[in-house]
């Protein structure tokens, strides 16, 4: 008799905490055979269009030769077992100068992480608020200097500072990603 359980693929891991794998949004579509894993991996147009439009206005508006834009859910590696994924990370380019370009997760903390929404599921977590925190403290912890959250649902960005209280804010409001760099996600959707 076949085995009706399928075994989760390390394609479907999201992010690693501990060694405690957290899965991509929808991994049990796949296990139902409901769903194919590319079918699992992709963001929404609303998302792909904010994080497009975002590195088209962050490369004209920040110095690019001091910092290095990287996107396409980098992964970063915080330790043996321990690792997060960010949709969008701000370099500077002296911090990656010694770094091999190779195929393996960056372990220098970026300055700045622009996360929209989160491709993790979240179904079977307590507080699904608490991996959001989760993850924004880790990013911290690991020397992040900025944390932008952006979500589309609610339509809310929350920016996290080192040593500062958290924001949350209407996604209509300005939102400052560095010293005289800001952004509008309304303006960014509305002028696509």
């Amino acid at each position: 008799m076949e085995s009706a359980v399928k075994t989760i693929p390390e394609a479907l891991i999201y992010e690693m905490v501990d060694g405690q794998p957290i899965y991509y949004k929808g991994y049990k579509d796949y296990l139902s055979g409901d769903k194919q894993i590319e079918e699992i991996l992709g963001s929404s147009y609303l998302q792909a269009l904010i994080g497009t439009q975002l590195i088209i206005i962050l490369s004209r508006l920040i110095d690019l030769k001091k910092y290095q834009l990287i996107s396409n859910e980098v992964g970063l590696k915080f330790g043996k077992k321990s690792w997060r994924a960010a949709d969008l990370a701000i370099y500077e380019k002296a911090s990656l100068k010694d770094v091999p370009k190779v195929n393996k997760y960056l372990e220098i903390p970026p300055e700045i992480v622009i996360e929209i929404d989160t491709k993790a599921d979240l179904e079977d977590i307590q507080d699904p608020l608490g991996y959001y925190h989760e993850k924004t403290d880790q990013l911290l912890n690991f020397g992040v200097d900025k944390v932008i959250w952006i979500f589309t649902d609610t339509r809310k960005v929350m920016v996290a500072r080192q040593g500062e209280d958290w924001q949350i804010m209407d996604w209509s409001k300005d939102v400052e990603v560095m010293e005289g760099v800001r952004v509008n996600i309304v303006r960014i959707i509305d002028e696509s």
